[in-house]
């Protein structure tokens, strides 16, 4: 099939999630069919309730667009094994190394940490301050329940990008509480580096499991909107494309009987990510090991980390 890669346009795309809370699709729907339901969003980047999807762009902190995840139009949840590549890896065998490393997730926990207890925010750290398009997500307990999830689609310097959406997906996700101290033991942290942005003409033409997919429609009012979910929420939700391009239009807000004819208006842009997930307690390990190495005694406060 045609393809073209997204050139330039890419940075402006709306920010985006990272996941969705679980929903129980039997099969594909039928041409013309409602596809999958769920709740709508509001037509604003930060969605509310369980809702995920994308209305257009939002201004996140520094002028970056941004969206919360994990319910509808956005998202990116973990599900690929604590400390190693996330499914949605957009590397395969031979090819350049990854750039996302167990040392972007650490820092994200130096960062809410020394936010929740009021220490000075950590020092710059050692990895790569590349630019690129990123997410944020943290989850919860044994069954790892979204906790909080918003990223930028825009490329933003490392450094800066996870220090700011850190506390953006953890205190401002519209969906949940701000995190407390309590909460500390039970985290997990992802983050999800976004890569291989490609417009596409067809929109079945993504792998599941493979692709992130960002669609852009035009709803039943006449007004464009955008929704995104991350490579790996299809492969976890175990939907096929035509369920998981249904349940995307959903999230964005389309109430409309949705057909055949109407999913080929679709404008489609496919990517990849990078992912690395930790625990709370392989970040405490992490960083014990890190302070004994530089002759401090305790892992915490983790503020001072970096010299």
């Amino acid at each position: 099939m045609g393809r073209k890669r997204c050139v330039g346009d890419c940075s402006k795309m709306a920010a985006g999630c990272c996941g969705v809370k679980k929903q129980k699709l039997s099969s594909s729907p039928p041409s013309g069919s409602g596809g999958p339901g769920g709740p709508h969003c509001s037509g604003e980047s930060q969605c509310r309730g369980a809702e995920l999807g994308l209305g257009g762009p939002g201004s996140g902190p520094g002028g970056s667009s941004r969206v919360n995840g994990l319910a509808c139009g956005n998202s990116l949840s973990p599900g690929c094994g604590t400390l190693s590549p996330g499914c949605g890896s957009s590397l395969s065998p031979g090819s350049r190394k990854m750039v996302v490393s167990a040392e972007m997730c650490s820092f994200c926990f130096d960062v809410l940490y020394c936010h929740l207890y009021g220490y000075q925010p950590p020092r710059t750290p050692r990895f790569t301050n590349d630019p690129y398009p990123l997410f944020v997500t943290w989850k919860i307990g044994r069954d790892k329940r979204l906790r909080g999830c918003i990223g930028t689609f825009s490329a933003m310097n490392l450094h800066s990008g996870l220090r700011e959406y850190t506390l953006t997906s953890a205190l401002k996700d519209s969906r949940f509480p701000p995190m407390t101290r309590d909460e500390l033991p039970r985290l997990f942290c992802s983050v999800s580096l976004l890569t291989n942005f490609e417009d596409v003409c067809d929109y079945l033409d993504w792998e599941v499991g493979v692709h992130g997919i960002r669609i852009e429609f035009i709803n039943e009012k006449g007004s464009k909107r955008t929704a995104t979910y991350l490579p790996e929420v299809a492969k976890e939700q175990g939907w096929d494309h035509i369920q998981t391009i249904d349940s995307l239009l959903r999230k964005g807000g389309y109430k409309a009987a949705i057909s055949n004819d109407f999913r080929k208006t679709i404008k489609l842009t496919r990517y990849r990510s990078e992912k690395m997930t930790m625990s709370y307690a392989e970040y405490l390990s992490h960083r014990q090991h890190h302070h004994f190495q530089n002759g401090i005694g305790h892992p915490l406060p983790p503020y001072n980390h970096y010299s």
